[in-house]
């Protein structure tokens, strides 16, 4: 794929592609030359709208609502075809977008986005109610219904896949989308649209508005037509859009961030351990929300495992994202490297000590080298705020009940990992850990049949698997008297 020749990107509604109302448009930019991929329609408010109309009319009225389950599962598999069919140029494409490596997006991103189209795709038709043996002569029976129009903010370190958990259970439900893509990584969203559109579906069943938060994300939360919102992004973020959406009481699910504990006991095959911590922290540059950016460390083991930390660290390969060989790309965006690079002189400023990296990597692009920092405490900020970047605090503790306490001590709660050979250990540790996803002896292992979300300020509601559908129907119950 030519950098130069990628077409500039429009709306998508009621498939049609057009321009935003206001004629604007904004830049996208490829994070690893700091260059300019091609301009995308910028939708506000008044395209919200038009949006919105246009998937209440498929919910309503289009053949979406009379179309059989089975039918919808069919289109939705049509999709996934399509995306497998095209899974090279959607991979490149989002390299250059969002600045990961090849080798993330052909290997990690595109097969769990075509796995995720698949499995709703086969669960489309096996969405169903209960009967109820109640008191009296009568017959009770439940319905699940979809939810109606829904509203998606998608955010940009999987832009992809995000589409993927979000649109797979919505349409498999029935529901119609209003998907707004983040304004940093609009591409694959609207290449998707494309394939959508090819896949079958019907006009206005998906809506693709790619725009800014404070005006297009602000207008699907609060748009009146629209009956639930998904989010997934960052917790302050989130708060925003938890606030706009209570204007109309509209149901909302959010997936928010995270500051997970990666815990090491001295027990555990630290091959693994070592490895697993490196996939934990540095996959996708570290812009993940289940990062696993706290490392704790047993006593007894910590000088050993944090001197082979760094030697792993320093071998990984930086470089152009495009090249099979990269190991670690750039981050997404000016806003986001400096960001981190704030995070990092933050650590130092309040005694922190950098094991390695700890600074930019190359002097174009927004790339940083992967950073360990050693010597950290539970209230500095690196080990309290979520740096969304390749920065891990390492950490020691002596006893499994010190360190479950300091674990928890956090705001937020999507995942975290264990190390240890024993698995009573383990077990029990895993009851204790306040998170969404507990990983033991792994890490950032997912699967589309597992569900995914957070405790506490990492938001509610459950992506994937068949808990996700819950986000995207209601239950009717339905009285019928026998007499």
């Amino acid at each position: 794929m030519n950098p130069n020749k990628i077409k500039p990107g429009k709306l998508l509604i009621n498939n049609e592609w057009t321009n935003a109302t206001s004629g604007k448009t904004f830049d996208v930019i490829n994070p690893s030359t700091e260059t300019v991929l091609t301009q995308v329609a910028e939708a506000d408010k008044a395209d919200v709208d038009i949006a919105a109309k246009a998937a209440r009319r498929a919910f309503d009225q289009g053949p979406w609502k009379k179309m059989s389950a089975r039918d919808r599962g069919r289109i939705l598999m049509r999709l996934a075809t399509l995306v497998d069919k095209h899974r090279e140029e959607l991979a490149e494409l989002e390299t250059l977008n969002n600045g990961k490596p090849i080798s993330e997006t052909l290997n990690a991103d595109l097969p769990l986005t075509i796995e995720t189209f698949e499995y709703y795709a086969g669960l489309a038709d096996k969405i169903h109610g209960d009967t109820i043996p109640v008191s009296g002569n009568y017959l009770n029976y439940t319905l699940r219904e979809p939810a109606g129009v829904v509203g998606q903010i998608i955010p940009w370190n999987f832009p992809l896949l995000m589409a993927a958990w979000k649109l797979g259970p919505a349409l498999a439900t029935g529901c119609t989308v209003v998907l707004k893509p983040a304004e940093q990584t609009p591409l694959t969203a609207l290449r998707l649209g494309e394939l959508i559109a090819e896949a079958g579906f019907p006009a206005g069943v998906v809506n693709i508005v790619p725009g800014f938060g404070p005006t297009a994300g602000a207008a699907v939360a609060t748009h009146p037509l629209i009956d639930k919102i998904a989010f997934t992004g960052s917790t302050d973020v989130g708060k925003t859009v938890m606030k706009l959406a209570s204007e109309n009481l509209k149901r909302v699910s959010l997936e928010l961030g995270g500051k997970a504990p990666n815990i090491v006991f001295a027990d555990s095959d630290m091959d693994a351990a070592i490895l697993g911590t490196m996939q934990g922290i540095f996959f996708n540059q570290g812009e993940v929300c289940c990062a696993g950016s706290r490392l704790f460390l047993e006593d007894s083991i910590h000088d050993e495992f944090l001197s082979r930390l760094k030697t792993h660290t320093e071998k990984l390969v930086l470089g152009d994202p495009l090249d099979p060989k990269t190991q670690m790309g750039a981050q997404v965006s000016k806003e986001q490297y400096d960001k981190i690079l704030g995070f990092i002189a933050q650590g130092r400023d309040q005694g922190a000590k950098v094991v390695t990296g700890g600074s930019p990597a190359q002097p174009k692009g927004y790339f940083i080298k992967p950073t360990v920092f050693s010597e950290v405490t539970d209230t500095m900020a690196i080990a309290r705020e979520e740096i969304f970047g390749p920065v891990v605090s390492t950490l020691k503790f002596k006893d499994v009940e010190e360190l479950t306490a300091r674990a928890n001590n956090t705001i937020y709660g999507l995942s975290a990992g264990i190390w240890t050979r024993d698995i009573g250990k383990a077990h029990r540790l895993a009851r204790e850990i306040k998170a969404g996803t507990v990983w033991i002896n792994c890490y950032n292992c997912f699967d589309a049949a597992s569900p995914f979300g957070g405790f506490k300020q990492s938001g509610f509601g459950r992506e994937l698997g068949k808990h996700a559908l819950e986000l995207y129907t209601q239950v009717k119950s339905v009285w019928v008297s026998l007499d």
